[in-house]
């Protein structure tokens, strides 16, 4: 997106990110290597970070 010169967005879903791994709501692959963390589905992740925007 910051190729595209889309900055704006990008700062949102990184800022979306830094919330949703913060929360420990996270996919298998970040669950794994997270302690406390909360495994959840891709679908829930998108759904995650679309309610952190």
């Amino acid at each position: 997106l910051r190729y595209m010169g889309w900055t704006e967005a990008a700062d949102a879903i990184i800022a979306a990110m830094d919330t949703a791994i913060g929360q420990k709501r996270v996919t298998y692959d970040f669950a794994r290597l997270m302690e406390g963390a909360t495994e959840i589905k891709c679908s829930e992740f998108g759904d995650a970070l679309i309610a952190a925007m």
